[in-house]
Parts: structure tokens; sequence; C-alpha cells
């Protein structure tokens, strides 16, 4: 069962709920609850801050009792996100209708980024408009970690810096400029409909694990990467790297980005940062000729400069160079790729 509990709102600014005495964090997607005020009664879910979860250390409202039972609903709009869950709302899909498709159209040449985890985001969001200002370089955020597409900070302060032409929620995700109901939908809607030159696609923030190989949010780069190769899209894949990382699994090159290298049904570009080759050794024993490894320039004190979130997991950029350095080679790369 969903653990669900009633509480009254005693702050919006950060917001927090009063549950059975304790005052506890909490976030609200008001694009499903409505906006939550002081002294609202609430009920929110407590489970992953029970548990001891490191992702997010916040309860999530459910519903706002007070003022969120009134809402007007749409009219028109067919298709769910959420679907069949207490959540399920409507959506308008961004995907092409069939009298939008020609017969004979032209394949899409949109280059496709795949990045494993949020954290990625932004620096090859930056790292590509170092290469080539003005790229339209748009997000598509998939399964394999948060859902709401207004969670990620990053995705809005790239938006508002203008880094990032736009964003589109695939799949499950929800709560973007766009919604698509697949993948494929969205990246063709990019190519096609919302004038992008080049995509990122990769999971919302707070990765979901589970320490087996393939039992983890990471595995999202798989169906994102097919998607891509299935629409004839260039497609580079960011690989999962650190140097600090205290989980041995995750060192150098993450299991999760050998399992997808194994696992891949076509050949993909893997940009790997200059000047590491330890990295590109342990690379080019995954790639099994199959796949094409490309070095890249990884502008770490650039970035650092940026302004641009800096930290993954506890740790900062001086701590695990190793980490921003490679998604800031494969926006390099993804923006050489646009560029032809």
């Amino acid at each position: 069962m969903l653990k669900l509990r009633r509480g009254v709102v005693v702050s919006e600014d950060p917001l927090e709920v009063e549950v059975s005495g304790e005052r506890r964090r909490a976030w609200a997607d008001v694009s499903l609850v409505g906006e939550v005020r002081d002294g609202d009664e609430v009920v929110v879910n407590t489970e992953a801050v029970d548990l001891g979860l490191g992702s997010g250390g916040f309860d999530v409202v459910h519903v706002n009792l007070t003022r969120g039972l009134d809402g007007p609903g749409a009219s028109g709009q067919h298709v769910m996100k959420l679907n069949y869950t207490s959540l399920q709302h409507p959506v308008e899909p961004v995907e092409r209708s069939d009298e939008e498709v020609g017969e004979e159209e032209e394949a899409a040449s949109v280059p496709v980024l795949v990045v494993p985890l949020h954290g990625h985001l932004a620096p090859a969001a930056w790292a590509a408009q170092q290469l080539s200002a003005g790229l339209r370089v748009g997000y598509v955020q998939t399964g394999g970690g948060a859902l709401p597409g207004s969670l990620s900070r990053d995705a809005a302060e790239l938006r508002e810096r203008g880094l990032l032409y736009g964003h589109v929620t695939a799949g499950p995700a929800y709560g973007g400029e766009h919604e698509a109901v697949s993948i494929a939908g969205a990246l063709d809607a990019a190519a096609h409909r919302l004038g992008w030159q080049a995509a990122i696609v990769g999971a919302g923030p707070g990765i979901l694990g589970s320490a087996t190989r393939y039992g983890h949010g990471g595995m999202a780069v798989l169906d994102a990467a097919h998607a891509a190769l299935a629409l004839g899209m260039p497609t580079l894949l960011c690989p999962r790297l650190s140097g600090a990382d205290p989980r041995p699994r995750h060192r150098t090159v993450s299991h999760h980005t050998q399992t997808v290298l194994e696992l891949l049904l076509g050949g993909v570009e893997v940009p790997v940062p200059e000047d590491e080759g330890e990295v590109a050794a342990a690379l080019d024993r995954l790639l099994g000729g199959r796949h094409s490894l490309r070095a890249q320039v990884a502008d770490l004190d650039g970035y650092a400069a940026s302004g641009l979130p800096a930290r993954t997991m506890g740790r900062d950029l001086e701590e695990d160079r190793l980490f921003f350095a490679a998604p800031l080679a494969a926006g390099r790369g993804l923006a050489a790729r646009a560029r032809g």
C-alpha cells in the first residue's frame, strides 16, 4: 500500500508539512495537485524519506484536501500520462499525425546524445553551446529517474540561460513543455516539428538503482539509443565515468555503461575525454568492434566557471573531475555531429 499521511502545510517556501507533530520537507507538483498554501490540509506520501533513500529527501504531496478537489479537468484530449493510476491526467502528444508524415519523407538527421545520468545534462548542453553557439539543442526526458519534468532544476536553469531549446517529457515522464507518448515519437517531433538541431536524451534526477545488472534506471539508455538508431539518427552514448565513486562497480567505467554497450543492437559513437588513456583503453575493450570511440576536449575549468551545477552524489567537480569530463566531451561530440 501507499504510505500516505495527513499533514498541514506550515511553510510555503521552502514547502514544509507537519505530519504527526514533525515538521518535514515536502514537494508538490502544482501541475497535478494545484497550488499549496500555509494552513492547507494535505495528504503526503512519506515512503522515500521514511526508508532513508538519498534521492530527494522530501515527502511528496499526493492531494491538497483544502483547495485541490475542484480541478476543472480537461476537454478534448484523450491521451493519458500516468494512466490507470490515481494521478492519471490527459496530455496533448507532440507526435506527428499520419497526415503530417510524407510518404517519401527524407530521414531525420538530428544527432542524438544519450546520457545515463541527469547530472550529465547541464555539462553536455553547456559544452555543445561552447563549440557551436546558438545550436538548437533540446532535452528529451525519459523514465529511469524522476518522472515530473518540473522537478528538474537543471533543465529549468538551462532553458532560462538559453542553453536548451526545448524540453519534452516522453513515455512515463510528464510535465515538460511538450509531451510524447514514446521516445521515438519525441525524437521524430524534435526533427520534423520542433526545429531542434540536436537532442540530449536521458532520465530525470534521482536514478533508480538496485545494485543489479539489469535492474536500474540506466537501462533507459538502451531504449533511447535503440529509438534513435531505428530512426536513422546519428547516435552518441555518453559513458558513465568516475574516479571517486565509493562503489567499485561505478569507478572508471560504470557497470551501467558496460551493460548497455554489450546489449546494444546497433553501433553508436562513444565520446571519451582527451588525455584519459586508462578510460579509453577500458572503453575500447568494451566496444567489441561494434561501436566507435572518439576523443573530445573536456573543458573542466570553463564549466567550473559557468555557475552551472557542478556537484554529483555529494562530490563536487574537483573531487570527481572524470565524472564531469565525460558529459563535457560528449556534448562537444554532439555539437560536432550537428555541425557536420
